[in-house]
């Protein structure tokens, strides 16, 4: 049975990550969140007081605390490196205002890329981050780009975080979310960026059901080829 690559790229809040486990369960693809994998390397750098002056060291450490995925029982995916459970450390305000630095760090990006590609090696998959359709899979089959207003993608954020129980002052997440857009759109390695036949979707004021069907729609038109 013929299957593609679906690569879904796209600022933070944007939609990405729900959009893309909806996709990927609807064809039955794997799903891979590469943000919860720079996240993973944020949080390992963070808890041994790794700098960014020292990307070796964060390496050193992925190959000590190897990231894996795993779904609990409510089918809620979860994040692991090495043998600790850190789906939801991963999601504290700590680790996302650092993460960006993190993702910038060449050694860094090269061992997930790597990583990334060697899982997408596997069959149909839908994967999603901010240079997927650029770097990570060039050649995807479907490449969309996300997009929405940050005062919009900051109120996703907000209520995502009052219902995790984590402090949030919803004017400092819309500069938050501001600043992350300006650090990953202009960084030198792998920037944030549509790939140039990607499809851009505007997710302001759109429900998750109608993107979903978007993209769905795009991805049964190239199946059907």
């Amino acid at each position: 049975m013929k299957s593609i690559q679906i690569a879904i790229d796209g600022p933070a809040s944007s939609g990405k990550s729900t959009v893309a486990k909806i996709i990927a369960k609807k064809f039955d693809y794997i799903y891979l969140d590469t943000g919860a994998m720079y996240r993973a390397a944020t949080y390992l750098a963070l808890q041994h007081q790794v700098g960014q002056e020292d990307s070796a060291a964060i390496v050193a450490l992925l190959d000590q605390f190897p990231i894996s995925f795993g779904r609990s029982e409510q089918g809620e995916q979860l994040v692991f490196v090495g043998d600790v459970d850190i789906t939801h450390a991963i999601r504290e305000n700590q680790v996302t205002n650092n993460v960006s630095w993190v993702s910038a760090l060449a050694p860094i990006r090269e061992k997930l890329v790597d990583l990334q590609r060697k899982i997408a090696a596997q069959g149909g998959i839908v994967m999603d981050g901010r240079d997927i359709g650029t770097v990570v899979l060039p050649e995807a089959e479907l490449k969309i780009f996300l997009i929405a207003s940050v005062e919009e993608r900051a109120l996703r954020r907000f209520k995502e975080n009052q219902e995790k129980g984590i402090p949030t002052d919803f004017e400092r997440l819309k500069e938050e979310i501001a600043l992350r857009d300006h650090k990953d759109s202009t960084r030198a390695v792998s920037p944030l960026k549509a790939a140039d036949d990607a499809i851009t979707f505007d997710t302001t004021g759109v429900s998750i059901e109608k993107v979903v069907a978007f993209i769905s729609k795009k991805a049964e038109e190239i199946l059907d080829k």
